[in-house]
């Protein structure tokens, strides 16, 4: 199943743990260390739409001002994630988030890939990886494993869900510690 059918027959907590991922990854973008979103995934296993608006709003003041966004393209769309998750679990803002969430983090990891890769994104998520540079690869093979954990397993999919995002934001890190011992 492509991302893109994934992202449409997910329910309320896996479209929330799904944008949550993919910004989850990104954060070091937004100078955030590891632990700042854990709220939010508490908050998704407790099933606490007020532990996650709450949560929310702590990561934002938290990651406020972090890292000048303008300058760079790939924490923009990252901050982008932040600014746009909705405070309320409600399905339709969630699958509009989950769904820009994944487009964002594709486009931050194809901006941070070295490969050229000029097909659209929206072919990468309904299926079309021929020839995908392996940091947007990667990332895709990421967003479908959270989709498919928690379709299946449910809230017992989260620490899965988890363990992937966390696998993904080392990555980005030394990907963009990489970049910037380069520009230096």
């Amino acid at each position: 199943m492509s991302l893109v059918e994934l992202i449409a027959q997910a329910d309320e907590r896996g479209l929330a743990a799904s944008g949550l991922a993919c910004l989850d990854r990104c954060v070091p973008l937004l100078g955030g260390d590891d632990e700042i979103l854990r709220p939010l995934w508490a908050s998704l296993a407790d099933g606490g739409a007020g532990d996650w608006e709450t949560g929310l709003r702590v990561a934002r003041d938290k990651l406020a001002g972090s890292v000048d966004a303008a300058e760079d393209e790939a924490a923009d769309h990252a901050r982008r994630m932040l600014d746009a998750a909705p405070a309320a679990l409600d399905a339709a803002e969630l699958r509009a988030w989950a769904d820009a969430c994944s487009v964002a983090s594709l486009r931050i990891h194809r901006l941070l890939d070295p490969a050229a890769d000029d097909v659209p994104l929206d072919a990468r998520r309904e299926g079309r990886t021929e020839g995908m540079p392996p940091l947007v690869a990667a990332e895709l093979r990421r967003q479908v494993t959270v989709l498919e954990v928690l379709a299946g397993h449910g809230t017992a999919g989260l620490r899965r869900a988890l363990e992937v995002s966390v696998e993904g934001r080392r990555v980005l890190r030394a990907v963009v510690s990489r970049r910037a011992r380069g520009t230096r």
